[in-house]
């Protein structure tokens, strides 16, 4: 019966549960945006390096993404709530610490690579744990409407958390950003003890097997390695272009921290009306298209970054982005949800999850490494790594019948 809910906004934070793990979620991906901006504005500031900037970006996500199958075997094993509730409170920690550090200015760029380092291995217990709790929680009549307000998690802080985090920085300095940062992730923890669990313990062996069975299910599902193959493709470009714009931004056109967090969140605030406006659109079918469309007009976006350099080309540069957001990320949740069995969908979503997301590390390093030589051959290997994905994603990708 439950499947039978008429598909509404209104009905689905009437679901137990829904709304604290929203509120919840909301937190800890505004901390999230927060310290990938912070990071990267503290070491452009403090050691004056795009390289230290990609490096950091690079630590803080790919260990935890080579660590992703382990993390899916114990979120299938162990429940999901308790080890959200664990990576939060470690990335309070760690933050803290990093605030601490560079307070009494003891914070030798080796000594940030080893925290980021550290803290990004919990990462995928929470992005894949909270992840896969909607399709748990929710009716697939209701996935959708799900879809939407989970990417919206993600557009939502990209309007509030490099907002939040340009102005403190530019007012305050990094280290109180991110001691303000870390209450973010120790208040999402709180919020999220107790969340509703269902059990859906799946293991079949040691936690080394399932974490090696559920990669294997990946590699050998079609529409999971198409989008591994293409999402990740793609994600090389958005790596890149992070760690472009501020350098851009800040050597370049004389702006400072504030506007680099006020350019982003444009990008967030029409992401979150172009969400909006996809979670009510059916996808079935037409995956292929509203994919690669999307990630071509990420591309176009990025073209557009090459003649920008001026104030309004830039806010089009990021506009183009956000109105690409919406059929990229409902698209994607939706249809790595629909074609999951539910039994695999921790060890599935972890590994799925970190192989669409392992491009936008290493474009990070390669941002880092290209942008202080030239800021247009970094943006143009970005164009050229998007352009890749999307074929990618139209050719690969299986077509679903209606």
């Amino acid at each position: 019966m439950i499947d039978q809910v008429q598909p509404s906004y209104r009905a689905l934070f009437a679901l137990p549960g829904i709304p604290r793990l929203v509120g919840s979620m909301l937190l800890a991906r505004i901390s999230s945006q927060m310290t990938s901006l912070i990071l990267v504005l503290f070491a452009l500031e403090r050691y004056h390096s795009p390289g230290v900037a990609g490096a950091a970006t690079f630590l803080s996500i790919f260990p935890g993404l080579m660590v992703s199958p382990i993390a899916g075997a114990l979120l299938d094993r162990h429940g999901r709530t308790r080890l959200v509730v664990l990576d939060y409170a470690i990335a309070a920690l760690s933050l803290a610490l990093i605030a601490a550090l560079a307070m009494a200015d003891t914070l030798p760029v080796p000594v940030l690579l080893v925290i980021v380092t550290v803290s990004s291995l919990t990462f995928p217990l929470s992005h894949t744990g909270v992840r896969t709790l909607f399709p748990i929680l929710v009716p697939q009549t209701l996935w959708e409407r799900a879809n939407a307000i989970d990417s919206n998690g993600y557009v939502v802080s990209t309007v509030l958390g490099p907002a939040l985090a340009g102005a403190l920085v530019a007012y305050f300095g990094a280290p109180v950003a991110l001691l303000v940062t870390a209450a973010f992730s120790a208040a999402a923890a709180v919020i999220a003890l107790g969340l509703l669990d269902p059990s859906t313990r799946t293991e079949s062996g040691t936690l080394l097997l399932d974490a090696w069975r559920g990669l294997l299910y990946v590699v050998r599902h079609p529409s999971l390695r198409a989008l591994a193959i293409g999402i990740s493709l793609a994600n090389i470009g958005w790596g890149i272009f992070f760690i472009a714009l501020p350098v851009l931004v800040l050597q370049h056109l004389g702006g400072d921290a504030s506007y680099v967090g006020t350019l982003f969140a444009l990008l967030g605030v029409t992401g979150f009306l172009a969400v909006l406006v996809m979670g009510r659109i059916s996808t079935r079918g037409r995956e292929q298209g509203f994919l690669a469309g999307a990630i071509l007009g990420q591309g176009l976006a990025f073209a557009l970054a090459l003649f920008a350099r001026d104030p309004i080309l830039i806010a089009a540069v990021m506009l183009l982005l956000g109105l690409a957001t919406g059929p990229f990320d409902v698209t994607l949740f939706t249809v790595r949800q629909r074609r999951t069995d539910p039994s695999w969908m921790g060890r599935a979503f972890a590994v799925s999850m970190a192989l669409n997301f392992v491009g936008f590390p290493i474009g990070s390093a390669i941002g880092g490494a290209i942008s202080p030589i030239s800021i247009e051959l970094a943006i143009a290997i970005a164009i050229v790594a998007n352009v890749a994905g999307a074929v990618i994603c139209f050719v690969m990708l299986p077509r679903e019948r209606v």
